[in-house]
């Protein structure tokens, strides 16, 4: 454990034994657990080596040993002994109670709010984890969740202490992590937890769960394969990366694609020539950082046929922008936005925050230029993710930027329906020998 955080976890621990807190369940086992972690800390076999039923076999001897040594006054039961196993495994090499719900494709996403507080996103909703006793999970100690927090962050080389208090990680099958520790949060250690489908859902499937029509899913299909640079909007948790994905699957597969991401998320399949880049944070002396803007740059000098970055938050969207314009169409982004109009002014603003000295009406030819349609995802109220509009980009008016609905969502009907009028830009379609659906 890296110095910084262990004098978190000993400041922490002081304060928090000034207040009195309510008993947990097998409090008095805890001593036991830090003795057998002591004793594997020393000497022993690599357990790195062993089978998973030789290393509970190692445990469990030792968690003999421990007891008739140091605690023989406490005289558990078998199911004690097998549950302080458990315990063992979970916290040296899985993720304790949180095992349980990562494993759980329901849940979609884990939040930890200190040790006391441990909720779950099922089907659009959060709601308070409950374990199968049907109590609610709760870490034994802040330290537990510290120690949680380490061994995650150390399997992607990343440190997480008061001096970097907020940091960004991933988990080996591809869940993003996101953790603020105190002082920047004060309700203790912060732990969020995105997971994302084991497989990657398709457009079909997504209309077999009502996110967006066979017509549409069609239309966006042949918008892929005619190479049409794509923005796709919305707010948080809507579906943005997972519909980035779908996307992805219509990208033919003689084509050479980069990804860009600040954390690796995006599951390209069925792309042999497929190069992944992702963003690193700077190091302890604040140098080596590699921002999305110099993957974007770095990306234009590896012959791309499409680049694809996983979300444009800042400067790196002028980058993008000169990306599309500059023979690599096909490329796709997501924004977030409250709307597809919105999302336009969102990449004019980031454009803006790039450093380079733009008067806006050259930025706003360089969107319309480059930005052919923009796919709007929203949640609705019962948690179900649904594509409300699809808009195109048509040109600039009057120093304004001039979009037109190809698809718009009809709130009263529930469906995502045309908008009655055909695609102004066929050019790109004309040229990849894509034919539009019928009436568009």
């Amino acid at each position: 454990m890296n110095g910084g955080l262990r004098q978190l976890i000993e400041r922490r621990q002081g304060r928090a034994g000034g207040a009195a807190r309510a008993p947990r369940p097998h409090d008095r086992f805890r001593p036991v657990i830090e003795a057998v972690r002591e004793r594997l800390r020393g000497d022993g076999p690599p357990l790195g080596a062993l089978e998973s039923r030789e290393v509970r076999d190692y445990m469990w001897s030792l968690l003999e040993e421990v007891l008739a040594e140091r605690f023989p006054y406490l005289n558990p039961t078998h199911a004690d002994k097998a549950a302080l196993v458990d315990r063992l495994q979970y916290q040296i090499y899985g993720f304790g109670i949180l095992d349980p719900l990562l494993q759980d494709d329901s849940v979609k996403e884990i939040m930890v709010n200190g040790p006391d507080g441990v909720f779950v996103e099922r089907a659009g909703h959060p709601e308070p984890a409950v374990g199968e006793d049907g109590q609610p999970l709760r870490f034994e100690s802040e330290a537990e969740l510290l120690h949680l927090i380490e061994r995650i962050v150390a399997r992607v080389n990343r440190k997480v202490d008061e001096a970097t208090p907020i940091v960004d990680a991933r988990l080996p099958g591809g869940a993003r992590v996101h953790v603020v520790l105190p002082p920047v949060s004060l309700v203790g250690p912060v732990l969020t937890i995105r997971k994302f489908p084991g497989r990657p859902l398709s457009l079909e499937q997504m209309v077999e769960r009502g996110t967006l029509t066979p017509l549409a899913a069609d239309f966006l299909a042949r918008v892929v394969q005619a190479r049409c640079n794509l923005v796709v909007s919305g707010g948080t948790s809507t579906g943005k990366t997972t519909f980035l994905n779908a996307l992805s699957m219509k990208i033919p597969p003689h084509e050479r694609v980069i990804t860009i991401e600040d954390s690796a998320e995006l599951q390209l399949t069925g792309l042999p020539n497929l190069v992944s880049l992702e963003a690193r944070p700077p190091n302890v002396e604040g140098r080596g950082a590699l921002t999305i803007r110099d993957l974007v740059r770095a990306s234009l000098r590896m012959r791309p046929d499409r680049i694809v970055v996983g979300e444009c938050r800042g400067g790196e969207a002028l980058d993008m922008l000169q990306a599309m314009n500059t023979g690599h169409d096909g490329s796709l982004t997501t924004v977030h936005a409250n709307s597809a109009r919105d999302a336009l002014a969102r990449i004019e603003t980031m454009a803006l925050m790039s450093g380079v000295e733009l008067p806006v009406p050259a930025i706003r030819q360089q969107v319309a230029a480059a930005v052919d349609f923009i796919l709007h995802l929203e949640r609705l109220a019962g948690g179900s993710r649904r594509l409300l509009e699809v808009l195109e980009v048509v040109g600039v008016q009057e120093g304004e930027i001039v979009t037109e609905p190809v698809f718009q969502y009809d709130l009263d009907a529930g469906e995502l329906r045309p908008a009655g009028r055909p695609v102004a830009r066929r050019e790109k379609f004309q040229m990849a020998g894509v034919p539009l659906p019928e009436g568009l």
